[in-house]
């Protein structure tokens, strides 16, 4: 049984950052893809970065140059650095892994993932 559990939300002033994680449990494919998404209020879920098996990263137009998606294989757990943060950027977190390796175009996209963590809340005041 696949379980992913995040954590490291938190509330941060803008300009601020943090680090969140997911660890995988039950999870063990050797091709996969895996993502970070987000969802505010009133908003539907969004993706923010996701990471495949070989490396591979994409981003979010509204992310790139301030968060970076990364993975540790070892710990089965894997991160996203928050750097810069806006208050927009206030929303629930949630990780979400798929066990096939997505094509480019459809990693940011959530109906594509089977698997999905609970979330971490994410408060940035201005």
């Amino acid at each position: 049984q696949v379980q992913l559990v995040e954590s490291g939300g938190g509330s941060v002033q803008a300009g601020g950052s943090l680090r969140l994680s997911c660890t995988a449990s039950g999870f063990t494919y050797i091709y996969y893809s895996m993502g970070w998404f987000r969802q505010a209020p009133g908003k539907e879920r969004e993706g923010v970065a996701a990471i495949t098996s070989d490396g591979s990263t994409t981003y979010a137009d509204s992310v790139k140059g301030r968060f970076t998606i990364s993975q540790d294989n070892a710990e089965n757990t894997l991160y996203l650095q928050m750097n810069s943060l806006k208050p927009e950027d206030t929303a629930m977190y949630y990780c979400a892994a798929e066990d096939r390796r997505l094509h480019p175009s459809w990693l940011l996209v959530h109906g594509t993932y089977n698997y999905w963590g609970q979330g971490t809340q994410v408060t940035v005041s201005s």
